[in-house]
């Protein structure tokens, strides 16, 4: 039996929307592993990362569990859960500098302006981007955006990771790219992974278990 204190564990889980259950579900996901999520519009593919992040919308009712290594999350706020999510658009601040976005990732723990910027520095380094902070998000490529985001989210050091459809605006090329370099930092971190998508080329290269929501 899979040891209950590590990965994601969706634990009888169930949403309900006025009184009709949308879904059910029961999976374990373990460190650096990907669960992949199918089905059309409107299945609860959406719903159920919001169960996980605690965004469940009003009118929505859930019952079982979600374990994060051991914690159970059930009941508390999305700041307090530690997952990352990334979605099909970077979201990057306009405002802000590639190395003031990556900055705004960072933990309260890391202080200091030297040790922040050095900590951008070297993520920077780690995606192929040095020498970028000064850099306007707008300048940046389809790839290099979704770069900052992707590190952006890890430099919050979650302990698991959520994908809505995150590589469906990239050319093929640089979708079999992303998909490399986020299910390797996944690996690399042990970080477990659930991916929504339409894309049964995204649950290929994820090679983990799938569900089909229908």
């Amino acid at each position: 039996m899979a040891d209950r204190q590590t990965g994601l564990w969706l634990d009888g889980l169930t949403i309900s929307h006025d009184g009709g259950l949308d879904l059910a579900i029961d999976a374990h996901v373990a460190p650096g592993a990907v669960l992949t999520v199918m089905g059309p519009s409107g299945a609860g593919k959406s719903t159920l990362l919001a169960a996980i992040t605690g965004t469940l919308a009003r009118g929505f009712a859930q019952t079982g569990r979600v374990v994060l290594d051991g914690r159970d999350l059930t009941g508390l706020p999305p700041e307090a859960r530690h997952i990352g999510i990334l979605f099909q658009d970077e979201l990057l601040f306009p405002h802000l500098s590639v190395g003031g976005n990556l900055a705004f990732g960072l933990p309260a723990s890391v202080r200091g302006r030297a040790a922040r910027r050095a900590r951008v520095g070297a993520a920077l380094q780690e995606i192929g981007l040095a020498g970028f902070e000064d850099r306007d998000p707008a300048t940046l490529s389809g790839g290099q955006r979704a770069r900052v985001a992707l590190m952006r989210m890890l430099l919050s050091d979650p302990c698991a990771l959520l994908l809505d459809e995150a590589f469906s605006k990239l050319d093929t090329g640089l979708r079999a790219q992303m998909r490399e370099m986020v299910f390797g930092f996944a690996r690399d971190r042990g970080l477990p992974v659930v991916m929504v998508t339409h894309d049964p080329g995204d649950a290929e290269a994820a090679g983990g278990a799938m569900i089909t929501l229908d």
